[in-house]
């Protein structure tokens, strides 16, 4: 049988290459089902669909892509060069697409999914690993993927659908997140442990107003923190180094380079004394958020559920 594609419309170039995969795709499982049989007849019954619509649909596919794919004698066909050609992607197309289907559904299960979850780099060592322990003890199959980052990062990739939920400070409000406080956390000011500050317990933050300060980055929530506390205290800090890490701030502190105001360390550091401060009150705000109307997972229901149960109970004493 011949086929004559001259009669097909003519349109523009970057239009039709635009348009093909839309007009391809529906019809790649059945190119592949018929290739398999190369009968219609045997390849409709498998498929289920009615053998007129797949002798159609192979029709049309030929026509868009402009070759013969087939041969045809009766209801028996076989490949063309071009069709063997084709069908080697369309297999591989159609793998890839299975592997896909499988990963979201492997993802999706109850009790094996997987949560996508965000987090500040200050929560990283003793925070999240235990919030991650304590939810498995429940929850022993359930996997993540973790993303350690500053809060304004994790907010876009919340956005960008990359993360399920996300842990961060200060507690966002946007119209397109929802955001629940879990805890709060309070601030020292950190000193060289031979600053003249060094003897104290505790100190007003309008103290330090003359001292050089090391800060995380723009951007960052603990830096907004930091100014605002400053501002609050009378003073706008004068910068001498901004990092993205609590603890090389600290390193930088110990060294004689600045003060600083930082949540408290993991273990204790040497070279430095942390000072409560009393006025204003030094406190970060801990809550989670995720991007409202979107559809949760049963893994990722739970895990929200177990952060909200946590709620004055998040940080480790």
């Amino acid at each position: 049988m011949v086929h004559d594609y001259s009669s097909r419309p003519r349109v523009s170039l970057n239009s039709y290459e635009e348009d093909m995969p839309l007009l391809l795709a529906p019809r790649l499982a059945y190119f592949a089902g018929v290739a398999r049989h190369e009968h219609v007849t045997r390849a409709a019954q498998e498929l289920a669909v009615p053998q007129s619509t797949l002798s159609r649909a192979m029709v049309r596919l030929e026509q868009d892509l402009g070759v013969a794919l087939f041969t045809r004698k009766g209801r028996t066909v076989s490949l063309t060069a071009a069709g063997r050609t084709f069908l080697t992607s369309v297999e591989r197309a159609l793998a890839e697409v299975e592997r896909a289907a499988e990963s979201v559904r492997a993802d999706a299960d109850p009790s094996a999914g997987r949560v996508a979850f965000g987090f500040l780099h200050t929560m990283g060592s003793e925070t999240v690993p235990e919030l991650i322990r304590a939810f498995r003890v429940d929850h022993p199959r359930i996997r993540f993927t973790l993303v350690q980052n500053y809060g304004e990062a994790m907010i876009e990739r919340l956005r960008a659908g990359e993360l399920d939920l996300c842990l961060t400070s200060p507690v966002p409000d946007a119209p397109d997140l929802v955001a629940r406080r879990l805890d709060e956390q309070r601030l020292r000011l950190v000193v060289p442990d031979d600053h003249r500050l060094a003897t104290r317990k505790r100190v007003r933050l309008a103290e330090a107003a003359d001292e050089t300060f090391v800060t995380l980055e723009p951007g960052y929530g603990l830096r907004r923190i930091t100014d605002a506390l400053c501002a609050e205290a009378g003073f706008s800090p004068r910068v001498a180094f901004e990092g993205e890490e609590a603890e090389t701030l600290r390193g930088l502190v110990a060294a004689g380079l600045g003060v600083a105001l930082l949540p408290p360390p993991a273990a204790p550091r040497p070279g430095v004394v942390e000072l409560t401060v009393t006025a204003p009150r030094a406190v970060r705000e801990i809550g989670v958020a995720w991007l409202d109307g979107h559809p949760d997972t049963p893994p990722v229901t739970a895990f929200k559920r177990f952060l909200l149960s946590r709620r004055g109970n998040l940080l480790p004493d």
